[in-house]
């Protein structure tokens, strides 16, 4: 969300400054910066809890709590307008995230590692929100309105690269390092004081290499209680608009199926045969799920963009919605087969994977629909804490519904939890947006 001037003229956009650099210099470095604790944060550390012998309830309940920081973002994204240079913010969160992959590679062999760690992706989650609110509010001053679509899809490839380095390769080396030293502890902590070692470099980088536009000034404290008033009136205009409870289910239904299995697929992927999971290892499931697997959604995102961008997201909204949930009954399928076959449980992960990124693009374009209009950016900040918190809330059952019922009734029942997403669908406030092409 940007600052409160921007609120009152939310289409205007600067100029490139004067003193700039070429933005590939830093804006890929920087999506991968924004990326990687995020993934480290809400997905490796399930993989790294379980290794650590956590439960199932544990690591679903304390890890969606990891998600807070993003529910309220919009809260006090108006701090880092306020209180400094965006620019500063960025380094200054990259050298703190540092800080914490750090404190997490000491404490990883300790004892009370769970809680020790736990502590410390707390604060890393703070941090790399904050670092997520700058680095888009300084692309927005940093770059002109042509360089903005032409990077737009630079900043997804290094902010997806940034998934796969974290869910892919730091998995697969920590499993690795705990074949070979078969202490998964201190495989953990290496790994995480490689990542510590990145950041630095990333913060010293990107002290240097991003431009000073001259847009990126600090607020002005004085303005702080006119600020306030139209920082409510910009939340209460959201929640005046026509519709919005269904908006709101829609926002919060969307993933509840999907929530609750993201949260599983790991452990599933790396528990026991005799307790009903796949029996992989850490290094496979780095290459299975943290790969592959997000490759396929990738493509999938690339292609629901693409087909959306040509007929509109009224034509689109029902096959996405099924393709970003029927393809969750792979998991009933492997939970009740136990394929021991790798390439089978791949193209089960890629199916799933592959329907997510293209389903998911719905509720993108969505949220951008909601958000048009008078203060579309604080809008948009809105949409995405509900999104956020509808990956959180039902992310805290997860572990605990699986330990109780099983793998086999627990994706069942996330099949079945896909069923309010479309019942609220039928009653969303849907505009037109179907592409005027000119005639050929």
């Amino acid at each position: 969300m940007l600052a409160a001037r921007q609120m009152n003229e939310p289409d205007s956009m600067p100029e490139a400054p004067t003193r700039s650099r070429t933005p590939w210099v830093w804006i890929p470095s920087l999506y991968l910066a924004e990326g990687l604790p995020y993934v480290v944060v809400m997905t490796v550390s399930v993989i790294m809890y379980k290794g650590f012998g956590v439960s199932n309830t544990d690591i679903a309940l304390y890890t969606s709590w990891l998600y807070l920081p993003w529910v309220i973002k919009p809260f006090w994204s108006p701090v880092v307008d306020l209180l400094g240079t965006r620019r500063r913010w960025i380094w200054v969160m990259q050298l703190l995230i540092g800080a914490g992959l750090a404190g997490v590679a000491l404490t990883a062999p300790l004892p009370h590692a769970f809680q020790w760690t736990l502590a410390i992706f707390w604060l890393m989650a703070f941090s790399s929100a904050t670092h997520d609110i700058a680095a888009d509010g300084f692309y927005l001053l940093a770059t002109t309105q042509e360089q903005q679509a032409f990077f737009v899809g630079v900043r997804t490839m290094f902010y997806r690269a940034a998934t796969i380095f974290g869910q892919g390769l730091i998995v697969f080396v920590a499993g690795t390092l705990q074949e070979r030293t078969g202490d998964v502890h201190h495989a953990w902590g290496w790994c995480m004081a490689g990542v510590a070692g990145l950041f630095l470099l990333f913060g010293l980088w990107h002290s240097w290499s991003l431009p000073k536009p001259d847009t990126d000034r600090p607020g002005q404290a004085h303005r702080i209680p006119e600020f306030v008033r139209e920082f409510v009136a910009t939340f209460g205009s959201f929640f005046r608009r026509p519709g919005i409870l269904a908006v709101l289910g829609f926002l919060l239904l969307y993933r509840l199926g999907e929530a609750q299995l993201v949260k599983m697929v790991s452990p599933f992927l790396l528990d026991k045969r005799e307790v009903g999971g796949l029996g992989l290892t850490t290094a496979q499931v780095g290459i299975v799920y943290g790969t592959f697997g997000i490759l396929a959604l990738t493509v999938g995102g690339v292609l629901g963009g693409f087909v959306a961008s040509r007929h509109g997201l009224r034509r689109w909204l029902w096959p996405m919605m099924f393709a970003i949930h029927l393809p969750d009954a792979v998991f009933i399928y492997m939970a009740y087969t136990q394929p021991t076959n790798v390439w089978i449980i791949q193209a089960c992960i890629a199916i799933e994977q592959f329907g997510y990124g293209f389903g998911f693009t719905a509720y993108l374009l969505y949220m951008i629909q909601i958000a048009r209009g008078p203060h579309q950016t604080a809008h948009y900040a809105i949409c995405t804490g509900f999104m956020a918190m509808g990956m959180m809330l039902p992310g805290m059952w997860s572990g605990w519904l699986q330990d109780t019922v099983g793998y086999q009734k627990f994706f069942l029942w996330v099949l079945a939890a896909t069923i309010p997403s479309f019942l609220v669908a039928m009653r969303i406030p849907l505009a037109d947006d179907t592409p005027k092409l000119a005639n050929a």
